[in-house]
């Protein structure tokens, strides 16, 4: 356990790690602050105050796609950092590695199930060539920013500047 000598006061910092963590776990389960500052005998303002504290972005879930990348990890990390919900970004082998080890029916029905899922993400930021991007707006009815890494057919990985990245999430949050 730690400890913090605070004045007269001796204060655990597990203790405190683990009130926030059971206030967050019940907000995240759709309980009211009211709800939780009733529940756990605190201020309401004390949840408010702590929510604000640690908030990475405001609004709704955000979806990261794309490929072929060259540096998905790079830019992984940076939508980590800012909270992104769903991150799917590929090089060309992987796409190609994921598109040959299917069937046609399988294939059809892995990308049937990726369009339902980012159905579910009201903005999606979409990194690949002119002609994917121009499919998946037309497929999905939600917030589309387009990335366009090139004309269609892309055949190699493409680096895509971590800080336009960055940028943009920063955007979103503000």
């Amino acid at each position: 356990m730690q400890y913090v000598r605070v004045g007269d006061k001796l204060v655990s910092r597990d203790k405190i790690m683990r009130t926030v963590d059971k206030i967050l776990e019940r907000r995240s389960a759709g309980m009211s602050q009211q709800e939780v500052a009733y529940e756990m005998n605190i201020d309401r303002s004390f949840i408010s105050r702590l929510e604000t504290m640690g908030e990475l972005r405001k609004g709704g879930k955000v979806a990261l796609i794309g490929f072929p990348v060259s540096n998905k990890g790079e830019l992984a990390d940076v939508a980590q950092e800012y909270g992104v919900d769903h991150i799917f970004l590929m090089s060309e082998e992987e796409r190609w590695d994921w598109v040959r080890a299917k069937t046609g029916a399988e294939l059809l029905n892995e990308i049937m199930g990726l369009v339902g899922t980012i159905r579910a993400f009201d903005t999606v930021i979409m990194l690949g060539s002119n002609m994917r991007i121009k499919l998946v707006e037309a497929v999905v009815d939600k917030q589309i920013i387009a990335i366009i890494l090139g004309e269609t057919p892309l055949r190699e990985d493409k680096y895509v500047d971590p800080e336009v990245l960055r940028s943009l999430l920063k955007g979103l949050k503000d």
